[in-house]
């Protein structure tokens, strides 16, 4: 398995997508926060969501996500992705993009990398432990992310 990527630039600067699925649907949405690294002797990717985010059930009911990232010509559909709930709509027809299933996780035709994860570890933030800056601009009328971590099993490019 080989990332050969800018990783301090592919959450914040160019987002990423996380999917997860629940039985036989699933569901993805945008994220800018997230993290690669080693835990426990293990490659990892780090992601985080909001309780009250639609793919919070999906990512709590299943073993397995992905995390794809697009090219910038595919940033508008990414934005709405990130801004309305497949609650709601189906928002990944909306959006144009091809889901592909995979034996572990669902990703999308269009991506140019996809990380494979096996959940191994989900932590609910402690707001008493967040600093003030951040508590106040994220966390002033909804509760705090759940951190998941998951070990990166197969690396998908294009």
């Amino acid at each position: 398995m080989q990332l050969d990527e800018n990783m301090l630039q592919l959450f914040n600067k160019d987002w990423a997508l996380v999917t997860a699925r629940k039985g036989d649907s699933f569901n993805t949405m945008t994220i800018g926060w997230g993290g690669l690294g080693t835990l426990w002797s293990r490659p990892v990717v780090t992601v985080y969501i909001k309780p009250c985010r639609y793919t919070h059930e999906f990512m709590e009911s299943d073993d397995c996500f992905t995390v794809s990232f697009f090219d910038q010509r595919y940033r508008s559909a990414l934005a709405l992705l990130g801004s309305k709930s497949g609650r709601d709509c189906d928002k990944v027809a909306e959006s144009g993009l091809t889901p592909r299933v995979l034996d572990d996780g669902v990703t999308f035709a269009e991506a140019y990398v996809t990380l494979v994860c096996r959940k191994i570890y989900r932590q609910d933030l402690d707001l008493t432990a967040i600093p003030d800056f951040a508590r106040d601009r994220y966390y002033r009328d909804e509760p705090p992310h759940t951190m998941y971590v998951g070990e990166v099993t197969d690396i998908i490019h294009g």
